[in-house]
């Protein structure tokens, strides 16, 4: 009688600080965009997971908000999501990045990993940006702080090293079930994955505060002859927002829109047709009932 072979599941978190390439990483290694990305820190507000199914193990992976001194009640709940994600998970990610020496921010991210039970494995992304051997002073910086279960230097834009990773992981995970069908690569609902496609897109075409003062709401997505309809309203907190995000004679909520239909068809394998309103609510950053509403709860 032949032998079954044993399959490993488990949850993988991944933290740093904003910017360090979490949700690149993410992406890479579930071989699709789940998780948006921009050059903007703070672009990820909420947990989102990618899963990557192998014949021999199942990773759920949690991108999480950047580790940062929050300001302001959205941030507040930014790092909240960020820390809640490393307390049930088989290993977490701790993401820097090879440019740069471990700063304040990174001994505090690491002053709350030494409080977790979970193993640790320091991932140093960015390796295309610098020479070989710089990473070895890296490196033993880092080890000197915490003692990492694995170290593994990465470049999530280009793809190295991430065969590496992927297969480490999997050497840490127990034995478990498969706990998503094969063909799931996250467990967001369409209309968050939607939301979230839009919001990038106005990270990408606009500057300055914009971005950071906006919130995406899918209100409606329902199947429309060969098409799904989809509405989605845009919150900004200022009129001047608004003016910016429409754009002159509407040609930056159409850009806007184009851009985010192509994402969002190639997700969902449909062709959408996708109906944009920008709307103001005055500080709903600030406001619990207003970010409960907008999905941060």
């Amino acid at each position: 009688m032949e032998m079954k072979k044993a399959f490993y599941s488990g949850f993988v978190s991944i933290i740093g600080r904003p910017n360090v390439g979490k949700s690149t990483l993410l992406n890479a290694l579930v071989g699709e965009k789940i998780s948006i990305v921009s050059d903007k820190p703070q672009t990820t507000r909420n947990r989102v997971t990618g899963i990557l199914t192998l014949p021999e193990a199942q990773v759920i992976f949690l991108d999480t908000p950047g580790l940062h001194k929050p300001k302001g009640r959205l941030n507040e709940y930014m790092v909240k999501v960020a820390k809640e994600a490393c307390s049930e998970v088989d290993i977490v990610l701790f993401m820097a990045e090879a440019d740069k020496n471990p700063g304040e921010a990174e001994k505090e991210i690491i002053e709350f990993l030494k409080g977790l039970r979970t193993k640790v494995f320091l991932v140093i992304n960015k390796i295309d940006l610098v020479q070989k051997d710089a990473l070895l002073p890296l490196i033993n910086k880092y080890s000197s702080i915490y003692d990492f279960a694995e170290i593994i230097p990465v470049s999530s834009l280009k793809g190295k090293n991430l065969p590496d990773l992927r297969k480490t992981i999997i050497d840490y995970l127990p034995e478990g079930p498969q706990y998503y069908p094969e063909d799931e690569m996250t467990e967001q609902p369409e209309r968050f994955i939607a939301a979230e496609i839009i919001r990038e897109k106005i990270f990408r075409m606009t500057k300055d505060e914009v971005p950071y003062s906006t919130a995406v709401l899918v209100e409606e997505m329902k199947e429309h002859g060969d098409k799904i309809y989809t509405r989605a309203d845009i919150y900004v907190e200022k009129d001047s927002h608004k003016g910016i995000i429409i754009g002159a004679n509407g040609q930056m909520l159409k850009k806007i829109g184009q851009a985010a239909r192509k994402d969002i068809e190639r997700l969902l394998g449909s062709e959408i047709y996708l109906e944009l309103w920008v709307k103001v609510k005055k500080d709903w950053r600030e406001k619990p009932g207003a970010l409960r509403e907008m999905g941060y709860k």
